[in-house]
């Protein structure tokens, strides 16, 4: 089996500082419906999308322009057997200058190719970092799913 954590990165022109103050707006490129704070150690905050996926969140380590980790203290993912995939895993950005670019590295700690929600967790994670999170980073404005979305 491979054991291998979900992992992905990218480039872009802007200073680590833009890329850390982006990261830390999760509004702006995860999702609108976030409840708590999401800017400074041991903050907590939770998602919602819909009736398919709940989790919370702890910032267990913010380390200026260079990292954050974030906790999975709680999860319910109903699509899946094991609701509570998540629970106890841990999601880390990393952030260091690469040449003249700022490298942005994203890492979940515990997502895995052989637990259930790999393949579609993994899929939205890509869309979310690479397209909104680089984004809000790279234009000011991300892609989150919006406040209307979640009440469809």
């Amino acid at each position: 089996m491979n054991n291998e954590n979900f992992t992905v990165s990218f480039l872009v022109d802007q200073s680590p500082n833009e890329a850390f103050e982006a990261i830390k707006n999760v509004r702006g490129w995860w999702t609108e419906g976030v409840d708590g704070d999401t800017g400074k150690l041991n903050d907590e905050f939770s998602v919602q999308f819909w009736d398919v996926h709940y989790s919370k969140q702890k910032l267990i380590e913010v380390v200026p322009n260079k990292k954050i980790t974030w906790l999975i203290t709680d999860s319910k993912l109903t699509f899946i057997e094991d609701e509570s995939e998540w629970t106890g895993t841990t999601i880390i950005f990393d952030i260091a200058r690469k040449g003249d670019q700022t490298e942005v590295r994203f890492m979940q700690i515990g997502l895995v190719p052989g637990i259930e929600c790999y393949k579609d967790c993994s899929h939205a994670w890509t869309g979310y970092i690479n397209g909104s999170l680089k984004s809000l980073i790279t234009t000011g404005k991300g892609k989150p799913t919006t406040r209307e979305e979640l009440n469809r």
